[in-house]
């Protein structure tokens, strides 16, 4: 009998088949062993936590934590600068240097400029000293204006105890103006200083 050409291909076709199919499942074997390894790393990986926002009380308190150093300079030139003024009018008023004894307006006023130098030097060259300008006598203009306003703020809350709430008491009279008129105008002069006069760099 003689041979059939070409010959037949029956088993070959079904051999073929066979091997597609075991080259399919073992594809389908390493994309399912590579995504249990995926979807294991991600299990074993440390969950992340999204930012915890925080409100302005918190921004507040670790923002005055940050700066504490300064605070601590502004405070302890603010300090000084009071113990001056209070010198000066005393000296000049009452003490051995009586010469204008009988202008106490005068003596407030003298008493008042030289505490304002003496806390612009102090500000100037070591509260805000990386922040200073190069143009002395403008920030020292700044600075008296900076001051003027926290004497404004200050005299504001004893005018608004006496004449809006009707207390004249001396409690009352030292609650207002050294006590709340005293903290607004410390912080007013505070940021005033910061971001105002002392912008530059030193």
């Amino acid at each position: 009998m003689r041979a059939s050409w070409p010959p037949p291909t029956t088993a070959t076709t079904g051999g073929t088949e066979a091997l597609a199919r075991a080259l399919a499942g073992e594809v389908t074997d390493v994309e399912d062993t590579g995504r249990a390894d995926r979807v294991s790393r991600m299990s074993r990986a440390p969950a992340t936590t999204a930012p915890v926002a925080r409100g302005w009380p918190a921004r507040t308190v670790l923002g005055v934590w940050a700066r504490r150093g300064e605070l601590l300079r502004f405070g302890s030139v603010g300090a000084i600068a009071f113990v001056v003024d209070l010198a000066v009018f005393n000296l000049m008023l009452h003490g051995p240097v009586d010469v204008l004894a009988h202008k106490p307006i005068t003596v407030r006023i003298i008493a008042a400029a030289v505490a304002t130098l003496v806390a612009w030097v102090g500000n100037r060259y070591w509260t805000f000293a990386a922040r200073r300008t190069r143009r002395r006598g403008r920030e020292l203009l700044e600075f008296g204006a900076v001051n003027v306003g926290g004497l404004a703020i200050s005299a504001g809350c004893l005018a608004v105890s006496r004449y809006v709430l009707g207390l004249d008491s001396p409690l009352a009279d030292n609650v207002a103006a050294n006590g709340v008129g005293l903290v607004l105008s410390t912080v007013f002069r505070y940021v005033m200083y910061r971001t105002v006069v002392f912008r530059g760099v030193g």
